[in-house]
């Protein structure tokens, strides 16, 4: 019983974070700890994260105990460190481990779907958790994307393939993460076609964190009518080998 209540109150405490009218979702590539300078160090992440403040955070190139990154769950670390609910996804076994995809959350997590999507260079996944704002009720998915790398034509059937898969939803979806796309490509107008809208960031650039000549991390949303305070790339040079995104949004008093 006494558990219970603490989870109650738990949950209800949470949806004061977002209750003060602004919702923050992040996204980082954490290329698995490892920085600029080579060194692999998930303090130097979890340090990062903490400054991005998102209610929602979605990171890409996470290891799952594999043997480079110290046999540890960086998903489950890095979510400890920072007191949020996790889920993780592998996109393919690596390195005596796993490799995928995580969301990170303030608000708990009501259901995780892990998409498959065509193979490329590597065999790809999408993950999407279903997360809700308890002040206003409001339910919103955010799905983790690292899409191919090496071919634009890859990425096309693989948003086709996420599009289809995450069709008939009856609340809003925001997709974040690394497309490896450029707004330009081909791969990213099939979301604009569909309705989707990409959140500018003024023409920042997100890769390679130290000197970023590539705008290839983007916030993406389809259903979302909220008023946009901003989406911007955070200045970190060293932690990964991208820098992390961020967008914010005035919550309505209905949510509508």
């Amino acid at each position: 019983m006494k558990k219970g209540i603490i989870q109650i109150l738990a949950a209800f405490f949470l949806s004061l974070l977002v209750q003060g009218g602004v919702f923050r979702v992040g996204s980082y590539n954490i290329k698995h700890g490892c920085g600029m300078d080579q060194k692999i160090d998930l303090n130097r992440i979890a340090a990062t994260l903490a400054k991005i403040d998102a209610d929602v955070i979605t990171l890409q190139e996470v290891d799952k105990n594999c043997q480079r990154s110290g046999n540890i769950d960086l998903a489950a670390q890095l979510a400890k460190k920072l007191k949020m609910d996790y889920r993780f996804a592998a996109s393919f076994p690596y390195d005596g481990g796993q490799y995928g995809l995580a969301v990170l959350s303030r608000l708990p997590i009501e259901e995780m779907k892990q998409h498959r999507l065509p193979g490329g260079s590597e065999p790809r996944a999408a993950l999407e958790v279903k997360i809700r704002l308890q002040s206003i009720n409001f339910p919103v998915s955010v799905v983790s994307i690292h899409n191919d790398w090496v071919s634009d034509e890859v990425r096309c059937r693989q948003i086709n393939s996420l599009l289809d898969q995450i069709s008939g939803r009856a609340h809003p979806v925001i997709l974040a993460g690394d497309f490896n796309a450029e707004p330009h490509e081909a791969s990213m107008g099939i979301l604009v076609q569909k309705g989707w809208v990409i959140l500018d960031k003024k023409g920042a650039k997100t890769c390679p964190a130290d000197l970023p000549t590539l705008a290839i991390d983007h916030l993406v949303t389809k259903d979302l009518s909220w008023e946009l305070l901003g989406c911007r790339v955070l200045e970190e040079k060293i932690a990964s080998d991208h820098r992390p995104i961020l967008a914010e949004w005035k919550i309505p008093a209905g949510g509508s």
